[in-house]
């Protein structure tokens, strides 16, 4: 009999802490930054998804494409764990852009089985012209509320990043300029 009660009080928590976290109210909920960030979400990427259409890339391509121009010669595991994305998704969108001429892999110098990405010309114009598209949209939107806002901003968005990767993202962009 204990031991029944012992799987049912442990069957009661784990049920109780795979719940998704019930706010106190729906006033808690910031539904309207909720909606504001799926918009802003769509406008950010749909400019340069217009442009990724006429090559028959998409948003995948267009992230892979951003972080091998900014790195050049990161590693392929170096990638899978900026993206957190399977080898096998990363490995159909880097084919494509290997094969179309954007991306090339070359043999690693320390370890000659280790695989090192760099954007060709093609594919740092088309980085720089997609950056561009979203820089445009970005400072607009900091022209609204004034340039001084960008450092806020910027704690914002590192504040909706995962606490346990935060650190390492905000890092990974301090060495990338």
């Amino acid at each position: 009999m204990a031991d029944i009660k012992r799987e049912r009080a442990m069957s009661d928590t784990h049920a109780r802490a795979t719940e998704a976290p019930r706010p106190a109210s729906a006033e808690d909920v910031p539904y309207e930054l909720i909606e504001l960030l799926f918009f802003a979400y769509r406008d950010f990427v749909g400019d340069p998804d217009r442009i990724l259409a006429d090559y028959n890339f998409g948003r995948a391509h267009h992230r892979v494409l951003h972080f091998v121009q900014r790195r050049p010669g990161l590693t392929i595991a170096e990638l899978l764990d900026i993206l957190q994305i399977t080898k096998q998704s990363l490995n159909r969108v880097l084919k494509e852009l290997v094969e179309t001429g954007f991306v090339e892999s070359r043999m690693g110098t320390q370890d000659k089985r280790q695989r090192n990405l760099h954007a060709t010309t093609a594919g740092r114009e088309l980085a720089v012209r997609l950056a561009q598209l979203q820089a445009k949209r970005i400072n607009a939107a900091l022209a609204i509320v004034g340039p001084e806002a960008g450092e806020v901003v910027a704690r914002y968005l590192a504040g909706l990043i995962d606490p346990a990767e935060r650190r390492k993202v905000l890092g990974s962009l301090a060495g990338s300029d």
